[in-house]
């Protein structure tokens, strides 16, 4: 498939600066969900880009540090698991999504978005499945898991009991027995976690 498809359409539309924005982080029991956004030259194509979830751990870290350095722009955003509980997690990917893209050193003139249409306020295109469909949120999808998983296995540190550097925050069935057998850290989401831990 032609991954630069829709960044075409626009580039032909006149448009210039062509952002990518995703998420990561909707669904743990535990840590932030974070968001990258990032404007790419698209005259420069990284091979190997693709919805992070397809890509080795391996491969998707030496693609964070290429897209990085080859980036006109990128920001990385993230909005706590005491945010989360306290908004709920679709109102925490909005605000974090549109803290991404506001947080670019150059302003784009399009925003294409993972995901159904959330009425962000920003100009926008949302394309379902856009991380293995657009090469720029496939980009941005690269730099907000591997920024996720690196800051969870940083937490593991602070916070062993849990095995987070293994699951990085979601239910596994051995993370739900820790929950249970030691009861939650600071690092929990509460309204994620009341269907197997009370207060």
């Amino acid at each position: 498939m032609d991954k630069l498809i829709y960044e075409r359409k626009h580039l032909e539309d006149g448009k210039k600066y062509i952002a990518g924005v995703d998420e990561v982080g909707r669904g743990p029991l535990a840590g932030p969900v974070v968001c990258a956004s990032v404007i790419m030259p698209l005259d420069d194509i990284i091979e190997g880009v693709d919805d992070s979830k397809k890509i080795s751990e391996k491969k998707r870290q030496a693609l964070y540090e290429i897209i990085k350095s080859k980036a006109i722009a990128y920001s990385i955003c993230e909005v706590s698991q005491t945010e989360i509980d306290q908004i709920n997690i679709l109102n925490a990917v909005k605000k974090c999504m549109t803290d991404a893209v506001n947080g670019l050193k150059v302003k784009p003139d399009i925003t294409l978005v993972d995901g159904v249409d959330t009425n962000l306020p920003i100009n926008a295109e949302y394309i379902v499945k856009g991380d293995s469909k657009s090469y720029t949120i496939g980009c941005a999808s690269i730099l907000a898991k591997v920024y996720r998983d690196n800051l969870m296995t940083e937490y593991a540190k602070e916070y062993p009991d849990y095995g987070f550097e293994k699951h990085k925050g979601y239910g596994t069935k051995v993370h739900i027995e820790k929950i249970k057998e030691i009861g939650p850290c600071k690092l929990h989401r509460k309204t994620f976690i009341k269907n197997f831990w009370v207060e």
